[in-house]
């Protein structure tokens, strides 16, 4: 089958979901390639379209074992024409939950045909120096994996003639779906002294949570807890305060340090 182009979609806050779409991309060897970054507010604003002679490789990170709630009506409003499709999650080292099954059933409702799913490991946004979770992910051997895995997708498709020999694919999860789509409003990032309003937070916020001219202001109700800000910030001016979120960095810190493995599914 041939592809005559290829949409890597992301949602990724802190980089790692990006790292791993654009990992098995190059395994792909994707020539005519759109990316589309929904990180970024402007473009959930416009809707997609595809065909069956288009792959799409889609990335989300992993939120409460869900699709992250901001990006679910973009994803459901996608109009695809039997397009073959990538599924790809990140979750920070506990558990994927439902997320994979979430999003590769979001997907078939919107007409793409899923070829291949896959669940990766990206460091856990709760993450830091002193209490490091997943710490480095996805890794050079991540980033080979989603290579590896790419290049099998690859074989797949060229082992085809169209997109009508795609078969239903089996992944795990449950329905109802478990975890929780709203996630915590919690006073939990503190700024230090060290700010020097670069705005550089407000910039990278996916939502919209920090105000442009006073970067100490944040809309709790807005904040997905994602700690883009804190990550990105270049003078390390913003941290979590003691509270439920780092509470929450202690017991993923302490419950899950074996580092786990991606899975595929073909």
């Amino acid at each position: 089958m041939k592809i005559k182009s290829t949409k890597l979609v992301y949602f990724s806050p802190t980089g790692t979901t990006k790292a791993v779409v654009e990992g098995v991309a190059q395994g792909i060897d994707a020539i005519e390639v759109e990316r589309i970054d929904l990180t970024k507010p402007e473009s959930r604003l416009k809707p997609l379209h595809t065909g069956k002679d288009e792959l799409l490789i889609i990335g989300v990170p992993v939120y409460m074992g869900r699709v992250p709630e901001v990006i679910r009506e973009w994803l459901q409003s996608i109009k695809a024409k039997k397009t073959p499709v990538v599924c790809i999650i990140v979750y920070g080292n506990r558990v994927y939950d439902d997320a994979l099954l979430e999003l590769t059933e979001i997907l078939v409702a919107d007409g793409c045909l899923p070829i291949a799913s896959g669940a990766f490991i990206g460091e856990h946004s709760f993450s830091s120096v002193e209490i490091p979770i997943a710490a480095g992910r996805p890794n050079i051997q991540d980033l080979s994996q989603a290579e590896a895995f790419g290049c099998k997708i690859n074989e797949k498709l060229a082992a085809i003639l169209s997109v009508d020999e795609i078969g239903k694919l089996n992944v795990p999860g449950e329905f109802p779906f478990r975890g929780a789509t709203k996630l915590w409003n919690v006073d939990f990032i503190a700024v230090g002294s060290d700010c020097n309003q670069c705005q550089i937070c407000a910039e990278v916020c996916p939502v919209g949570a920090i105000s442009k001219e006073n970067s100490r202001q944040i809309d709790q109700e807005k904040c997905i807890t994602c700690c883009a800000c804190i990550k990105k910030c270049p003078l390390h001016a913003r941290t979590i305060k003691l509270g439920p979120v780092h509470d929450a960095s202690i017991r993923l810190n302490t419950l899950f340090k074996e580092p786990k493995q991606p899975d595929f599914f073909y």
